[in-house]
């Protein structure tokens, strides 16, 4: 069988763990790429330019006879891959479409015109960084770059206060924020100049924490747009930093219908036709709003073990068979071994000490015990501890895969994981104590109101002198206004408190923070 030389560009842990044993005597990767996450590897940022990097790769290239170029690397390498791709006439998505995608407020402008139900609110914040703010800014309020990964930079806004701190930087941090901007804001000027640039941040309207989120994932071939499947996120409690990622979801199928449908429409609007993608929304449940965070051009790498476990099925590989002009489903299916799968994600918030790394004889011992399992511990110090509990809020440590026949299994398994590893288990999900919803005339504190959730058998609002609440899955007091109303409705709701509450229904004030009960209407519970 001939030697097939495939570009592989930027991948790093999970891609080189998915992509590396794949070499063999067919097939040979020729890498490229730095790690901007490792010294001296990041080096190399300082004079990183994008366009004659993508000139000598394709040089490269048509030396060494490259079949088929790609990288699932966010912030460099799914954008080089495609202008290599372009110089090569290589499949792949076409440059436009990665930028379209990766500017986030060219993407949200885009998802206006075809499918502005699932957008949310925004706006390009007037201001450099560390010059004055606007005056005319709307708080709460939800900031990011309008180029950037892995949440950095990316947060709720209280008050001018916290949007100021967030805007403020040391020379090194503007170099560097800079300097990870640039390569992809000059590709944009000249491919995509009507985006603007992208050494700006955004503002977004704030969706309410508490409401859940998810991960689509899915490929597209010759325009066609198909989905893998989602993926759950389960955040620490009263925040949105990840606690751990599990699938299969426990969305209904319908609603993961709805975001297919929504990325397809997206993804046929900017003309992203060969390659994988993913997905991130919320839905929640009380006011069945779907609002989409953003779609990235790649695969979510780090899911694609889990995908593997569960199903069988190697999107790495199909990725690979993508940019080779191949057809994805006709890569073979591994032996599946999990009933669910978990991304465990291990993390400290400013203010905590992140526990001791394991040594090399320690996850040996692991891996001993967990044949399956993947450890990968990432601890930081000194100043880059810093700035991630700056940039991203905490401080991610480690993160371990793990499958199990049922939750429960994954749950105990986790646990004793974490344990033999030194580290808490990601489990916080504590469900918190709230006063009991009475029935409507009975003890307790006065209700006004008590109705169904259009949509959601044995679900039900209750507005009252301790405010709105619905029943599911936990969370706190919203207020402690009294409304009477004589129409039981989602809209009526929303209708009586104007200045805190959406056209849907969703809360979005700060003092508005939604309760969740396991109660039906006209009883007592939680």
């Amino acid at each position: 069988m001939p030697l097939t030389t495939v570009g592989l560009l930027f991948a790093y842990d999970w891609d080189w763990r998915a992509f590396g044993p794949m070499q063999g005597a067919d097939l040979r990767w020729d890498h490229y790429g730095f790690d901007l996450f490792s010294f001296p590897s990041n080096l190399r940022l300082a004079g990183f330019d994008m366009r004659r990097t993508a000139d000598r790769l394709a040089e490269r290239g048509r030396r060494a006879g490259w079949r088929g170029v790609l990288s699932h690397h966010e912030q460099f390498g799914a954008l080089t891959a495609a202008l290599v791709a372009e110089r090569l006439r290589l499949p792949g998505a076409p440059v436009e479409s990665i930028l379209a995608a990766q500017h986030k407020w060219h993407a949200r402008r885009v998802l206006q015109q075809v499918a502005p139900e699932a957008n949310l609110g925004h706006r390009l914040l007037d201001a450099t960084y560390g010059s004055e703010l606007p005056p005319d800014v709307a708080y709460p309020c939800f900031a990011k770059p309008v180029k950037a990964a892995f949440s950095v930079l990316a947060g709720q806004m209280d008050g001018m206060a916290d949007l100021q701190r967030h805007t403020r930087f040391g020379p090194m941090e503007r170099w560097i924020i800079e300097r990870l901007v640039e390569p992809f804001d000059a590709i944009c000027r000249e491919r995509l100049p009507q985006a603007g640039s992208a050494h700006r941040l955004m503002l977004e309207e704030p969706v309410p924490v508490g409401v859940p989120q998810y991960n689509l994932d899915g490929w597209v071939c010759g325009g066609e747009v198909h989905a893998l499947g989602v993926v759950d996120a389960i955040c620490h409690p009263g925040t949105r930093a990840f606690m751990r990622w599990e699938y299969p979801s426990q969305l209904p199928s319908a609603i993961q219908a709805r975001a297919l449908d929504v990325a397809r429409r997206f993804l046929q609007a900017i003309g992203y036709s060969d390659g994988l993608f993913n997905l991130e929304f919320f839905h929640d449940p009380l006011t069945d709003r779907l609002s989409v965070i953003e779609c990235n051009p790649r695969l979510a790498s780090q899911f694609s073990d889990l995908y593997q476990r569960v199903d069988g099925v190697d999107p790495h590989a199909m990725s690979l068979a993508i940019a080779l002009g191949r057809d994805p489903l006709a890569v073979p299916r591994r032996p599946v071994t999990a009933g669910v799968a978990a991304s465990l994600v291990y993390r400290v918030f400013p203010g905590e000490t992140p526990p001791a790394a394991p040594g090399r004889q320690q996850l040996a011992r692991w891996q001993g015990a967990f044949p399956d399992g993947i450890a990968m511990p990432m601890p930081k110090q000194g100043r880059s501890l810093q700035r991630d509990h700056k940039w991203t809020g905490s401080h991610r440590y480690g993160i371990v895969h793990l499958g199990a026949a049922d939750r429960a299994a994954l749950r105990e398994r986790a646990e004793a994981a974490s344990a033999m590893l030194g580290w808490p288990a990601p489990w916080r999900d504590a469900a918190q104590t709230v006063p009991p919803v009475p029935a409507k005339g009975s003890a307790g504190w006065p209700c006004d109101l008590l109705a169904d959730v259009p949509g959601q058998p044995g679900q039900g609002l209750a507005v009252g002198q301790h405010g709105i609440v619905q029943a599911g899955a936990g969370g706190r007091r919203l207020g402690d206004e009294t409304l009477p109303l004589a129409s039981p409705n989602a809209a009526d709701v929303a209708a009586g408190f104007p200045d805190r509450f959406q056209p849907d229904g969703a809360a979005v004030g700060p003092q508005l923070e939604r309760l969740q009960l396991h109660a039906h209407p006209g009883q007592a519970g939680r």
